[in-house]
């Protein structure tokens, strides 16, 4: 017996768009997926990854080492077996049959960063339906890193606020956006300034958006440290998000907690 099902949703998108037309390689970062993973299952939850098309998320090599861990290789070999082994990161479920089993299954839910949710999850409607179904509800909604962006799915016109922010047309994109259940929300997610570091030292490139701004834009109250890379969780009502891959420990405990809080509530 577990005390309830989590449901991850996880990403299929292995390029991202830059500017100039090009594509650079994403993924999903590998501590951000299964540090809150293995808590969950380490607090006695039951984990079921799903991603759009049911096929396993790539994880992204800039996230792949042992930095990720502290500098720690025992911790990072762990998550690397976990992610490789573990039943509950590969059953191959899409979002569509998680959806059809039925949401009231599961008592929360998750998703990652890594880059990749910003070209998938925060246009998909099968995200956002779950997400929308949990809004509803209160349930536990955690996001991490450039997860949070997903969040935007839950708009009707979700890939339309996308394509307007990837134009540059914000007043389109706020226009879009009315109407957004997390509208007013307190939230963090990946800054600005962390942005322009994996920009400069990772992709080699700009992005289209910025995240911070694109949930600004959707009418989100953004909060980011002063210092990059610092820890940072913010809570509000049911949402739970982290704003970078050092928030991972932090908001897994808080997931968790929130978690706990839920089910003395049912």
């Amino acid at each position: 017996m577990t005390k309830g099902k989590v449901l991850v949703i996880g990403s299929n998108a292995t390029r991202i768009e830059v500017q100039g037309g090009a594509t650079a390689a994403t993924g999903q970062y590998l501590n951000e997926t299964v540090v809150p993973a293995m808590a969950l299952v380490e607090a006695g939850y039951e984990v079921v990854l799903a991603t759009p098309n049911g096929a396993k998320p790539h994880i992204d090599e800039a996230s792949d080492s042992a930095d990720h861990f502290g500098g720690d290789e025992a911790a990072y070999a762990r998550a690397k077996t976990f992610f490789a082994k573990d039943a509950s990161m590969n059953t191959g479920r899409t979002l569509r049959s998680v959806i059809a089993e039925g949401l009231d299954n599961y008592v929360g839910v998750f998703v990652p960063g890594g880059q990749a949710p910003v070209v998938d999850l925060m246009q998909d409607a099968e995200t956002g339906e779950i997400l929308r179904h949990f809004h509803e509800r209160g349930k536990p909604t955690a996001l991490l890193c450039h997860g949070p962006v997903a969040v935007a799915s839950a708009m009707p016109q979700a890939s339309e606020f996308r394509a307007a922010l990837i134009d540059g047309d914000v007043a389109r994109a706020a226009d879009l956006a009315k109407g957004w259940q997390y509208a007013g929300y307190r939230m963090t997610v990946f800054s600005n300034s962390e942005e322009k570091v994996v920009e400069d030292h990772i992709l080699h490139a700009r992005l289209y958006f910025n995240m911070v701004d694109a949930l600004r834009t959707a009418g989100g109250e953004v909060l980011v440290n002063d210092v990059d890379f610092e820890p940072n969780v913010v809570e509000d009502r049911e949402l739970i998000t982290g704003q970078n891959p050092r928030s991972d420990h932090p908001l897994a405990a808080r997931f968790v907690a929130a978690l706990d809080r839920s089910l003395t509530r049912a």
